[in-house]
């Protein structure tokens, strides 16, 4: 797969088989992931990996009441209350695996660095034939006291992206993309 086919191809999937990961294709993903830039060549970043289920559904349980509590007034508010609200709804998607990537909070460029990795493994993840999504709903619930003692995470860590990786039931069909606004300065 050429990166054209990857950057074209990649979906955030959100139905998953229950087949396990194996240590070796997580392995392969994270390394992939810190083939990433990073600024002054730090690699800040870190790697919390989660296959326990009962794990995720608790932490899905609470990250969708921290979100219900601290849902900020946007257009998309309704749905996303309804869609919190619903027990059936679990954010991880029942996929096998969470792979959190956090870095240390004082570096000044952890959230571009991390991003940099989340979307190198999500690329390698695709080509591996796998599906992943970033769990949007999971990140700030994660940067709390409560979220990061869940996982383990360190005080001085901050979480930056929670992507879910698992093989794909199904792949949600190309959305459109609006054409790119482009400034010229020649």
């Amino acid at each position: 797969m050429n990166i054209y086919e990857a950057l074209y191809g990649r979906r955030s999937v959100r139905n998953y088989s229950a087949e396990p990961l194996d240590d070796e294709l997580i392995r392969r993903l994270i390394d992939a992931a810190i083939q990433a830039p990073s600024a002054v060549n730090e690699q800040p970043w870190t790697f919390t990996v989660v296959r326990n289920q009962a794990l995720l559904e608790r932490i899905s349980h609470d990250a969708k009441a921290y979100m219900l509590e601290n849902l900020p007034a946007v257009p998309q508010s309704e749905r996303l209350r309804s869609m919190l609200g619903d027990a059936g709804f679990q954010i991880f998607h029942h996929a096998p695996a969470l792979i959190l990537v956090s870095g240390r909070a004082e570096e000044p460029w952890i959230v571009e660095d991390c991003t940099l990795a989340a979307e190198n493994l999500m690329l390698a993840a695709h080509a591996d034939g796998l599906g992943t999504c970033w769990i949007g709903f999971a990140q700030r619930y994660l940067d709390t006291p409560e979220g990061k003692a869940a996982l383990g995470i360190p005080a001085q860590w901050k979480p930056v992206a929670p992507i879910i990786v698992g093989r794909p039931r199904s792949v949600p069909l190309p959305v459109s993309r609006k054409a790119a606004e482009v400034m010229w300065l020649d």
